[in-house]
């Protein structure tokens, strides 16, 4: 799904013409949607946002007292708002923010996320011109940056949908799919249905440095490093060099009944078979092992694989060619040839 602007002349008195400017998103099937903001659009302090979403990790952090942090949860809000693109049939993305509605926000592979959306509502409220795609975006993007990332270029450009999203529920990454080989072509499948190379690939499976997992929402428990709220190439350092990584018997002293997870020897650190995946698949962990060696280039190909992730789908107003062909897809529409 691509998002346009069009600007209108609207004549009015004395012969003077009034810019008017409608945005939208369009997919492979044509103008999705379409909005009109308000005949004044509100200007947004981007700067004053990202100090707000800053403060908010801040006062959520110390109202925990637990070591834990809401800002692992805004990373994976913005990852799973813009990882269902698309990019055969132009679909998805982070564009009309649509996990606001059913069935995506019901999603399994969004359980949990309620409570990061519920979070930003108040800086919403703060700033009416600024959308929930661009807002989502930017809070996952300052958190990355707050728990020791990677800076993250971000622009602004996102509109927001009226309407659910019609991209089918099975676009994001599921866990496990129950054998070796059947997990590796799955994440080799999704991140390629978006456009991802292997490289940039594991750089982005690498944010699973931060966060945790909980049987109330995943089924799966446990933190995936020892400081889940430092966002560093630990992850990578303890696949390759850590373990051995085993399958989860026992949880607190009793049979473990969930989903199928590997753990490490002091039963504190878990790995789900995704990321397991990192270390079985030889060209999978040839990178993981440059990562685990080289923070640096490990921040370096994520900040670029996450701009490319929350960009997938999103044609900025200012991309000329981008309104062209809106312009000649409503020609279309009314039956003029395209100019």
């Amino acid at each position: 799904m691509r998002t346009y602007a069009i600007v209108l002349l609207s004549q009015t008195a004395g012969a003077r013409f009034t810019p008017i400017v409608l945005a939208g998103c369009v997919s492979a099937a044509g103008v999705s949607y379409m909005s009109l903001p308000p005949a004044k659009a509100q200007a947004v302090d981007y700067n004053a946002v990202k100090q707000d979403i800053k403060a908010l990790i801040e006062q959520d952090a110390e109202q925990r007292g637990d070591g834990t942090s809401l800002a692992g949860t805004l990373v994976r809000l913005a990852w799973h708002a813009s990882g269902t693109y698309c990019k055969s049939t132009k679909d998805g993305g982070s564009c009309g923010a649509t996990m606001r509605f059913d069935p995506e926000a019901s999603w399994g592979a969004n359980a949990g996320l309620g409570a990061a959306r519920s979070a930003l509502e108040p800086i919403k409220a703060k700033y009416p011109g600024l959308s929930y795609g661009d807002l989502w975006t930017l809070a996952g993007s300052v958190a990355i940056a707050e728990m020791g990332g990677p800076t993250i270029t971000w622009r602004p450009g996102r509109t927001d949908s009226d309407k659910p999203t019609k991209v089918p529920d099975g676009q994001l990454p599921d866990a496990d799919k129950g054998d070796i080989g059947k997990t590796i072509d799955h994440i080799r499948a999704i991140f390629g249905r978006m456009g991802f190379s292997d490289r940039e690939m594991v750089a982005l499976i690498g944010a699973h440095a931060v966060g945790r997992c909980h049987t109330d929402a995943s089924g799966y428990w446990g933190p995936w490093t020892f400081a889940e709220t430092t966002f560093s190439n630990e992850y990578f350092r303890l696949l390759v060099e850590g373990g051995p990584w085993t399958v989860k018997r026992t949880h607190e002293g009793k049979p473990w009944t969930g989903p199928l997870q590997f753990e490490d020897p002091t039963g504190k650190l878990m790995m789900l078979p995704t990321d397991m995946a990192m270390i079985w698949d030889k060209e999978f962990r040839q990178i993981s092992e440059e990562y685990a060696k080289d923070e640096d280039l490990f921040f370096k190909d994520f900040s670029e694989a996450w701009k490319k992730l929350i960009e997938l789908g999103v044609t900025f107003p200012s991309t000329a060619s981008g309104l062209t062909n809106l312009i000649n897809r409503i020609r279309a529409l009314f039956g003029f040839g395209a100019k």
